[in-house]
């Protein structure tokens, strides 16, 4: 199978899947091939198709339903960027039908479908991964490796601050947008990348969250726009996470920070791709402080993503975010909702669903 070229499918043509997706197609075109892209509103696949077709060289077939896909295509894999609510039941689809699957975060939005995402896949050998792309921002990469050769000495804390605005705009563009039942809120959408990243430098089982969620001002939406947690692992080490789509009059930042006894480190810019803070003994500072913000909030991440999957099938290895890695991000969030509706610590392990969420808002909107 060494060096052939994948045959995938990109499922969800939408704000994500027609720009990042698409740059991934066409940037790893050595590799992989897109024979079919699906939208439920046709147009957005065909431009999609379009797209591909101008920038590559060749045009995908467009469906409108992603069971045509299964039934009349040969993949090798399925790139899924529908809305969250979704990404369960085609993955489980896909999976059934022995096709790997490359899902946008969150992979679900219950413990029960991603643990049964993960058993499928695992079942029937397939690789399931998940686009937590800012893995692969070089900040992120450079202070893993200060992580895993032990430079920071023991580990104390971090904290993963999201300080974005999301207008009401925003939320009509796709009414799907701050739902339970297809969504969630700021913490799901848009925090669950540097949650990711906090959890994967701190490392260490988790004991226990104790979590705070608020809707300040987005009073059309059924989740919160603001989400605030204290996440003890059992190692002693401590998260804090602070996020929002309040900040006013626009995206302020997207901040890391890793505290040790022997290093400091602080990753920002708009999208955790730039160092600001970077100490340890005989460093006081790094290159990748001066790094460019990217053109949008979802970084450069999905080109080496696409082709990290890539390799995983060809070499039959596991991707760099598989399903049990992709789930530890959703867990912590679902674990903050748990912890808001029963004002109290939830403790690992637990169940949860986000659209057991519904009815609860009247706890935590804001009002005056």
């Amino acid at each position: 199978m060494n060096g052939k070229k994948l045959k995938m499918a990109l499922v969800g043509c939408g704000r994500i899947g027609s720009s990042k997706h698409v740059e991934a197609i066409v940037k790893n075109s050595d590799t992989i091939e897109a024979t079919a892209v699906c939208d439920v509103v046709l147009e957005k696949a065909e431009k999609c198709a379009q797209s591909i077709e101008e920038k590559a060289g060749y045009k995908p077939r467009v469906y409108k339903k992603y069971e045509d896909i299964i039934n009349n295509e040969e993949i090798d894999f399925v790139a899924i960027a529908t809305e969250s609510g979704y990404h369960y039941q085609i993955s489980m689809d896909f999976l059934k039908s022995g096709i790997n699957v490359l899902v946008e975060k969150p992979m679900a939005l219950s413990t029960k479908h991603m643990d049964e995402m993960i058993r499928t896949a695992r079942e029937k050998h397939l690789k399931l991964g998940v686009c937590f792309q800012n893995r692969f921002n070089p900040p992120i990469v450079e202070l893993r490796k200060k992580i895993e050769s032990g430079a920071f000495g023991r580990i104390n804390y971090g904290v993963a601050a999201i300080r974005w605005n999301r207008d009401k705009n925003y939320y009509e563009q796709a009414p799907w947008r701050g739902t339970w039942h297809l969504d969630g809120g700021s913490l799901m959408n848009q925090c669950t990348h540097n949650i990711d990243l906090l959890q994967w430098m701190l490392g260490g089982e988790i004991d226990e969250v104790y979590g705070v969620i608020r809707n300040f001002q987005h009073p059309y939406i059924e989740a919160e726009d603001f989400g605030g947690a204290i996440v003890k692992f059992k190692d002693g080490k401590v998260g804090i996470i602070e996020g929002t789509s309040t900040i006013y009059p626009k995206n302020l930042e997207e901040t890391l920070s890793i505290f040790g006894e022997k290093g400091s480190v602080v990753i920002g810019g708009l999208a955790v791709n730039k160092i600001q803070v970077w100490k340890f003994p005989e460093e006081e500072g790094h290159p990748f402080m001066d790094l460019p913000d990217p053109d949008t909030v979802y970084g450069f991440g999905h080109v080496p993503l696409y082709r990290d999957f890539y390799e995983a099938i060809v070499y039959n290895r596991e991707p760099k975010i598989p399903g049990e890695e992709g789930r530890k991000a959703v867990e912590i969030v679902l674990a903050i909702y748990k912890s808001a509706m029963e004002n109290k610590p939830v403790k690992f392990p637990f169940e949860f669903d986000s659209t057991q969420m519904k009815g609860w808002r009247d706890q935590y909107v804001v009002r005056g």
